[in-house]
């Protein structure tokens, strides 16, 4: 299994679990155990996780959640209105499993802690698609970019404007390797 990319927020961390790899397109969440391995990754969903396992269940509410973030973040990229079921999509996804804001006393002062109910697939899709409202609201995502590499899918938000590849260890030192070599042959 290739290694996901990870780092670049919650919602475009899920949409990049399916990258290009030899073999054409591989789903990094096919599985239960691979959700629970991505899953591993994410400190942002811990809490939501729990000591819950996912099971295959839990699988088809967090592809429908990708499928539809990746539909808006692909419109954006391409300048054009994002899809209305897909926006309608992620709505109901958070509406699903809800949070709830659970108040309690630690000794010292009251406590909030966001809890919700349902199937773990559905509290994590409610999850991602709060991270991607986050996403697609914030001012900064009109900074999105897809990796300049020529055989990769991935998308980011840059830091820097410069920024080209989707991870300068994956794509970046891998184009700028074929580069030399182009230049260089006899």
């Amino acid at each position: 299994m290739s290694d996901p990319l990870t780092g670049e927020g919650l919602a475009l961390d899920l949409v990049n679990t399916r990258p290009v790899t030899e073999d054409g397109r591989a789903d990094l969440l096919a599985t239960p155990d691979r959700l629970a391995a991505w899953l591993a990754r994410e400190p942002a969903l811990q809490a939501d996780v729990g000591n819950a396992a996912p099971t295959a269940a839990d699988l088809g509410p967090v592809h429908a959640v990708r499928e539809h973030i990746d539909a808006v973040v692909h419109a954006l990229l391409n300048g054009v209105r994002p899809p209305k079921a897909a926006l309608r999509g992620l709505t109901e996804a958070q509406r699903a499993a809800p949070a709830v804001r659970e108040l309690a006393w630690d000794g010292a002062g009251v406590t909030a802690t966001s809890r919700r109910d349902g199937r773990l697939g559905v509290r994590l899709a409610a999850r991602l698609a709060e991270a991607a409202v986050d996403l697609l609201t914030d001012p900064a995502v009109s900074r999105l970019k897809r990796c300049e590499a020529d055989d990769c899918v991935m998308v980011f938000l840059p830091a820097h404007p410069r920024r080209r590849w989707c991870s300068p260890t994956r794509c970046g030192n891998r184009t700028r390797v074929a580069r030399y070599y182009r230049r260089h042959r006899p």
